[in-house]
């Protein structure tokens, strides 16, 4: 084997799994808690969600809100609500939404305030 050969392009299928692991490492990260068992949630949903594109190639385009809205909700059976809404304040304490729930381009709402609140991903922003 030619060691100097590049490695074979990335599919449709892993470079969308590989950027949504990045968004919502991302978003764990802005909210400090990406502790190596929370970081077992995303790799456990991005290995359901390429079984799930691999059924159906059309919706590889949502793979990142599935990610994001999978990790949500194994954070809520194990720790609480994530992420949490920063724009109603700590006297309301409620996670974002993942809208599209099921589409591209996804990003955490505030349903009770009515308002985009970030791209998944780009928590960070809005943390600072």
């Amino acid at each position: 084997m030619d060691s100097s050969a590049s490695p074979a392009p990335l599919g449709p299928l892993e470079r969308a799994l590989h950027a949504a692991r990045a968004l919502v490492l991302a978003d764990l990260v802005a909210d400090e808690v990406a502790e190596p068992d929370v970081v077992s949630f995303v790799e456990e949903s991005v290995a359901q969600r390429r079984w799930w594109v691999e059924q159906w190639p059309d919706g590889v385009d949502y793979v990142a809100g599935l990610v994001a809205q999978d990790v949500q909700d194994a954070l809520l059976e194990r720790y609480g609500r994530w992420p949490l809404c920063p724009v109603c304040g700590s006297e309301d304490l409620h996670a974002l939404d993942v809208e599209p729930e099921l589409g591209a381009d996804p990003h955490w709402v505030c349903a009770k305030a009515g308002v985009v609140v970030a791209a998944v991903g780009s928590l960070g922003a809005v943390r600072r």
